[in-house]
């Protein structure tokens, strides 16, 4: 069994994931900036499924945050066999008024630490002719983003990136998938300040299911996996709207979550 390598761990797809590949009889390391959550993640991995549940406490923010996750893994002889890019978090508001230190961290965890973490182990997997990628993506990836124009912005980029190594990887044995999960019941709209009216509640997909949908995509190699069939015909049925009227859509979505 290899190990896996999950970031933002300490809570919601990230936690999950991290249960599945412990399920699996996988070793993990844990990355999150949440200490106590984080420990008592692996603390639980380790008594329920018997593996090794690895911890790096770092805020994938900071400056050279992937490359101390990167030497710490290699210190300790961590083979990453399995990369999970999934931290990652997005803030509502008009653009002329939101904070721009807060998207700048954003650009950086969303964007910045995950091609800087991509381009430091992926090496090895393709050396060893053996790995999986999972870069947690979402929905917005597919569209313009009123309101949440920045954090659209950042999952269009990982969509896109993720979709290019794809094809650059063939035939190497490593596989990258693009996990494009719809609103989803975690702590995300908090950190994006988002209001949730009760259509979107019931809306929400369960984080649990979200998780299995990209781990079973991951380990098929499948390139972008979409949970719920609901989410997968909105996204086709964008293709032959108009730019500008899905803009317009997502518009009037986001004004109601304000």
């Amino acid at each position: 069994m290899g190990i896996a390598l999950i970031t933002g761990a300490s809570e919601g797809i990230g936690k999950e994931l991290a249960t599945l590949f412990a399920a699996a009889g996988h070793d993990v390391v844990l990355v999150a900036r949440d200490q106590a959550n984080l420990y008592a993640v692996a603390q639980s991995l380790k008594k329920n499924h018997g593996i090794q549940a690895h911890v790096i406490v770092q805020d994938l923010g900071q400056p050279h945050a992937a490359e101390t996750v990167y030497r710490t893994c290699q210190t300790n002889g961590w083979i990453i066999d399995y990369l999970v890019n999934n931290a990652g978090f997005g803030l509502l508001g008009p653009f002329t008024t939101t904070n721009l230190s807060v998207e700048t961290d954003m650009i950086t965890v969303n964007v910045t630490a995950l091609t800087q973490l991509t381009k430091l182990f992926v090496p090895h997997m393709v050396a060893s002719r053996s790995g999986r990628i999972l870069q947690v993506a979402s929905l917005a990836s597919f569209m313009p983003g009123p309101l949440m124009s920045v954090y659209y912005a950042t999952k269009a980029y990982v969509l896109s990136f993720s979709e290019a190594l794809q094809q650059e990887l063939r035939g190497t044995g490593v596989t990258v998938t693009a996990l494009c999960p719809g609103p989803t019941d975690t702590k995300f709209k908090h950190r994006a300040k988002m209001n949730n009216p009760p259509h979107v509640d019931k809306s929400a997909l369960d984080v649990r299911r979200v998780a299995q949908a990209g781990f079973n995509g991951m380990m098929k190699g499948q390139t972008v996996v979409i949970p719920g069939l609901a989410y997968r015909f909105f996204v086709f049925a964008c293709r032959f709207l108009p730019r500008s009227w899905v803009a317009r859509i997502v518009h009037f979505n986001q004004k109601q979550r304000l």
